[in-house]
């Protein structure tokens, strides 16, 4: 039997087969053959997920193959695009026409779909997340039809699916809402926590994006912002922190160490007071931890399971060496954020239960019965999903 592994290696399972998808026709011809042998189909990107959101047991569908911008509309500023399209690769691609994704985050490995269906982020106050822009989809559904879907045309579809966690039907097409492109400049310094702390609030309404990692070895922060500016980009790009070029080139960073990580969103209002806790916690009981601990700001949303859905957003992030054990260090930092109305990152790790997405969800209920109207056998749903199905 095959084996699947999402990029770090933690998360892993043999699966009954692998097939790697190239077009629309053999998509929809792989949903038939899964409905009619009553096998489950999880579809998988590049698999940059921490948690088991992604991890098939069954049939596993491999989009990646599905890539490439089909169309662009400069004056709506919209782009149809196939769904395994990796997020690194649409950057040159939406230039071309002069535009550009309205954020994204410092990791621009993922596919598309895949980043859509976890709720995948920046930064920025007023920026929302990657689930936010999508204006359209188009996806097979578990009884094989192929359709189409957006905020006119079959709304509870598209609101299910937009941010599916892959469980709703196998995206093929996504229409996305772009923004112009533009020149960006990045700063970086460095700063004590106490120093940081003081200046958070003010950073944040001064800059279009701003974050930080925060080292709990030596209490130091990195501190970056990002603005748009009315100037050329300068090539060759200069290291990280002091870049200034296009989106696409000043937003990516490069992450080659493996980790596993944790991220919680929380009420912006609460996320200073969040961070203080997650601060004592590795002073007090964690004091071996070296990962450091990153900090971001989202805007609201309506996106049904989105972690900004209906609320300016702060997002902490705590990560993990591969090789140790994380979870006594996780679950203690889930406590905090949980306390604080924390919302967990559908792609990070969380040790929830569907009682608790319940709680933290507004429209989870809402999800489960539009997600069960169109996939009332559970064909996309994998060990990990269906253990939540209310």
């Amino acid at each position: 039997m095959p084996e699947w592994r999402n990029w770090s290696g933690r998360q892993a399972g043999k699966v009954d087969s692998l097939h790697f998808l190239r077009s629309e026709a053999d998509a929809v011809g792989l949903v038939n053959q899964c409905r009619a042998e009553n096998d489950r189909l999880k579809v998988v990107g590049s698999g940059h997920s921490h948690s088991p959101v992604a991890l098939g047991d069954g049939v596993v569908a491999d989009v990646s193959g599905l890539a490439g911008v089909i169309s662009v509309d400069r004056e709506e500023q919209s782009a149809w695009i196939r769904a395994g399209s990796t997020i690194y690769s649409l950057g040159g691609q939406l230039h071309d026409a002069g535009l550009a994704l309205r954020n994204q985050g410092d990791i621009d490995r993922q596919v598309l779909a895949g980043a859509i269906s976890t709720g995948t982020h920046g930064t920025g106050v007023s920026l929302q997340n990657l689930s936010a822009s999508v204006s359209g989809l188009v996806l097979v559904l578990a009884n094989g039809e192929q359709v189409s879907c957006s905020e006119i045309n079959e709304p509870d579809l598209f609101q299910a699916a937009r941010l599916g966690l892959g469980s709703v039907g196998l995206i093929t097409r996504i229409e996305m809402q772009l923004a112009r492109a533009q020149v960006l400049k990045e700063k970086s310094w460095q700063a004590t926590f106490d120093e940081l702390v003081e200046t958070i609030p003010e950073q944040i309404a001064m800059n279009e994006r701003f974050e930080f990692f925060w080292y709990p070895g030596n209490d130091q922060a990195t501190i970056k912002t990002i603005n748009p500016v009315s100037a050329e980009p300068v090539y060759p790009i200069a290291d990280e922190g002091t870049r200034q070029a296009y989106s696409y080139e000043v937003l990516p960073s490069h992450r080659p160490h493996l980790h596993t990580e944790m991220e919680y969103s929380v009420p912006q209002a609460s996320g200073l007071a969040c961070l203080e806790e997650i601060r004592e916690l590795l002073r007090t009981e964690f004091p071996d931890v070296v990962w450091p601990v990153e900090y971001r700001t989202v805007a609201a949303d309506r996106v049904w399971l989105s972690m900004a859905y209906g609320r300016p957003t702060v997002t902490i992030s705590v990560h993990q060496d591969i090789r140790e054990d994380d979870e006594p260090y996780f679950r203690a930092c889930e406590s905090i954020f949980l306390k604080y109305g924390g919302r967990p990152h559908w792609g990070k790790v969380n040790y929830l239960d569907a009682a608790d997405f319940n709680d933290a969800y507004p429209m989870w209920q809402r999800w489960w019965q539009v997600r069960d109207k169109f996939d009332p056998q559970g064909m996309f749903l994998n060990t990990w999903s269906a253990a939540l199905r209310s």
